[in-house]
């Protein structure tokens, strides 16, 4: 009964909200037509997303509102800018990157902005204001006689060792030292500007034209009652404005004491679940979001560097603390590896936007002079590499049971770069090294230095070199003749990742199977088909396990690309019943196909017609 009291009498509140604002609603369809994020006024053709609806802005005009309360606009390519202010009248947007690196943005930032900014073919939004050259990016050693080069250095992206300097398009290639230079990237019709740190982008559209309505005191909107995206100036009426105003705050002031006294008798209980509910959303949101550290702060995470947790050609690795409760493992990238910032921003760019249980989440990164550090998520149990040759080491053992649970997290990781990306993530250089497992032994799949994006309705991508780790590289890494480079590769090193997994936990005695020259693949091939024993000292369900794990490596590691499953199909195939898996061609029996467990194969496909696309920037 009270219940039905509290709904009636706000039903009653809508309806004399409906009623008094009839004349407003009649000149303009959208119910807040002017709104504020900070200390910028948002109205037509921008709205907040979130706050106003679709009608209160054109398409594409959507800014989001970050919880420190700054207005960000969002350009192709996910790049993320701050508005600085919004000049209705001349109708021109001023863009800035709130971290005073805008060089970050270069390879991901088109300018004039491409669609989705197009209202016809021929036409966009935006275009570019005050901009007079075209520039090429380059990283240089040395640049002799520079007071003859026309450069801007880029300080941000600069260290001790390297400048990056941004050359304009006049300048003649005789006064370009080239042989200490390396070209990175080019871009086009800008102004000099914009390499400055503190730089603002002038944006300007001319569709929708408001200038109009705005130069004569209206309101820009939505044309009533018009299907298309038709455009008309509105009055701005104070008196029914002010009215609007006192009865809708009246009005919903009414039924805010009707409902705060539903809620103190009522939903006390209700109200503190759902806030602690909305508190760990946010508090989880604002950890997904990767923090940019300086290098001070990274001494302080990592204690000045006391506690390595390993080493190699690409740096050191420290384990360090954010706070008492959560730890991070920080990588300070070598000289050798920051090269000219290239693959140091993909990483980032990468990682920024990838949040799956089996992928390791980026925490932060450094990117201050010439020192550049990444800071990931510590997870205590190390690599996957440490546990699958665990013969005669008790305390790295793990059961089958867990091994195909992980071999299954790392199938649906890569399953998630492959398809649950907006441009699919190629990683290139899937290994034990590059899995690591969390206190739960749950695997998370690491480095992304070789990886590379593509598009999704792309088939296949086009390489320069060869890339990954040998003994895990697809054959097409090396011989065109087995088919382009794809997806596929991955699925092939996973492949690899599986029959090494069966290989190193192999508990036997024999000397010859011991030996170092044997090759794991044909010898699970040779078990599948009955020529030699699993010989696993344990019981059957780990015998079926393993030969289930047998059979989808090498389904994984067929010669060809075009045999290979897609890793959707992997995973189907590892969380199936083992008997239902058809045995795939041996391609190493050099006498010829077995007769007796053979899979029914349809011949290759012949890749035809298939559009060779460059690595995504």
């Amino acid at each position: 009964m009270e219940t039905s009291s509290v709904n009636s009498s706000f039903f009653i509140c809508l309806l004399l909200i409906a009623g008094f604002s009839e004349p407003v609603e009649s000149q303009s369809s959208c119910p807040e037509p002017e709104t504020r994020c900070g200390n910028l006024r948002v109205r037509f053709p921008f709205r907040i997303i979130g706050r106003q609806p679709e009608v209160c802005g054109y398409p594409g005009f959507g800014l989001q509102c970050s919880a420190a309360n700054h207005p960000v606009f969002e350009l192709p390519r996910s790049v993320k800018l701050n508005v600085k202010h919004i000049d209705y009248t001349s109708q021109i947007i001023q863009l800035y990157d709130p971290y005073g690196c805008l060089s970050l943005h270069f390879p991901n930032l088109t300018l004039p902005p491409p669609p989705p900014f197009q209202l016809k073919a021929s036409s966009s939004y935006f275009d570019l204001h005050d901009y007079d050259d075209d520039f090429t990016i380059f990283n240089c050693s040395q640049l002799k006689n520079s007071n003859k080069v026309v450069k801007f250095i880029t300080t941000c992206l600069s260290s001790s060792t390297y400048q990056v300097y941004a050359i304009s398009s006049g300048t003649p290639i005789g006064q370009i030292p080239l042989l200490s230079c390396t070209k990175v990237f080019n871009i086009s019709s800008v102004t000099a500007k914009i390499f400055r740190a503190d730089y603002t982008i002038h944006l300007k559209w001319s569709n929708p034209m408001c200038k109009r309505c705005e130069s004569t005191g209206r309101r820009c909107g939505f044309r009533n009652r018009s299907i298309s995206l038709e455009t008309a100036c509105f009055e701005i009426d104070s008196s029914n404005k002010f009215l609007t105003i006192g009865l809708t705050a009246g009005s919903f002031l009414l039924a805010a004491i009707i409902v705060a006294i539903h809620y103190i008798f009522n939903s006390y209980k209700s109200h503190k679940e759902s806030q602690e509910i909305v508190d760990k959303f946010l508090k989880d949101y604002a950890e997904l979001r990767p923090t940019r550290y300086s290098y001070a702060e990274i001494k302080r995470i990592t204690n000045q560097f006391k506690d390595k947790l390993g080493e190699g050609s690409f740096g050191t690795v420290f384990k360090g603390n954010i706070s008492s409760e959560f730890q991070v493992a920080v990588k300070i990238l070598s000289d050798s590896i920051i090269g000219n910032g290239e693959e140091f921003i993909i990483e980032i760019g990468m990682m920024a936007k990838v949040h799956h249980v089996n992928i390791t989440r980026l925490v932060g990164f450094c990117a201050q002079g010439f020192r550049r550090a990444l800071v990931y998520e510590y997870l205590p149990n190390g690599s996957l590499q440490n546990f699958i040759n665990s013969l005669g080491q008790r305390k790295n053992f793990i059961s089958w049971t867990q091994l195909q649970e992980i071999a299954l997290g790392i199938a649906k990781g890569i399953e998630y770069l492959h398809h649950g990306c907006e441009k699919r993530i190629l990683h290139f250089d899937i290994k034990p090294h590059n899995v690591l497992l969390d206190s739960d032994f749950t695997p998370k799949i690491s480095d992304f230095g070789l990886a590379k994006l593509c598009s999704k309705n792309q088939s296949v991508v086009s390489m320069t070199n060869a890339r990954g780790t040998f003994g895990y590289m697809a054959p097409e890494m090396f011989f065109r003749n087995f088919g382009n480079v794809s997806h596929k590769a991955d699925v092939y090193s996973f492949g690899m990742l599986l029959l090494e997994m069966i290989g190193g936990r192999r508990i036997t005695n024999d000397a010859e199977e011991e030996a170092a020259h044997i090759y794991y693949p044909k010898w699970i091939h040779d078990v599948l088909e009955g020529r030699k024993d699993l010989r696993i000292h344990e019981d059957e369900e780990d015998a079926m396990i393993a030969k289930k794990l047998g059979i989808v490596g090498l389904w994984c590691i067929q010669w060809h690309a075009v045999d290979r499953p897609s890793m959707q199909v992997v995973v189907q195939m590892l969380e199936g019943q083992e008997g239902k898996l058809p045995i795939p061609p041996n391609p190493f029996d050099s006498e010829g196909p077995s007769t007796s467990n053979r899979a029914n194969v349809p011949a290759r496909h012949v890749m035809q017609g298939l559009e060779i696309i460059q690595e995504a920037e």
